[in-house]
């Protein structure tokens, strides 16, 4: 028995944790059925994510900005696009959306998360960085959807 995990492997369980957290909770391996980043915001209209959950918390539209920043910039940085260090706090100065604002929000969150999934579900090097990376950016994008659930307790009441 080998004392490594074989690539086909990793990417694949890779790929099903990022599915879970983005798209859709199929074999709930972390979330409850409905409970994935999609499910979760296509029940949020642009008014409650722009509403601040407290004088000191980002709204969920801060949030998901955040991690459509994050990932775009891990994104264009694991391809090896010339990328500067990211402006944490400029991540969060998105507050209030228009509907239309809040569907292209959620819409670039979809874009950035497919190109992670693929970049996972396609990238054949899974060097140490790579798969350190791997694991901070589920745990960062879980920690994340936890916020914006937690969010909408409040918000929804």
């Amino acid at each position: 028995m080998s004392d490594q995990i074989e690539v086909e492997v990793f990417r694949a369980a890779l790929v099903e944790v990022l599915d879970e957290t983005f798209d859709r909770v199929e074999q709930s391996l972390f979330l409850d059925p409905g409970t994935s980043f999609f499910e979760t915001l296509a029940t949020v209209s642009a008014a409650e994510a722009s509403r601040p959950v407290s004088a000191r918390c980002a709204s969920i539209a801060g949030q998901v900005n955040h991690v459509v920043s994050f990932i775009d910039w891990l994104n264009r940085s694991i391809t090896g696009e010339p990328v500067e260090p990211l402006d944490w706090a400029a991540t969060w100065r998105r507050v209030d959306v228009s509907e239309d604002e809040w569907r292209e929000l959620v819409a670039e969150l979809r874009r950035v998360s497919g190109e992670l999934r693929a970049f996972a579900a396609g990238n054949a090097r899974w060097e140490p960085p790579f798969v350190t990376g791997a694991f901070g950016i589920v745990a960062h994008c879980a920690y994340h959807l936890g916020e914006v659930r937690q969010a909408l307790c409040t918000i929804k009441g």
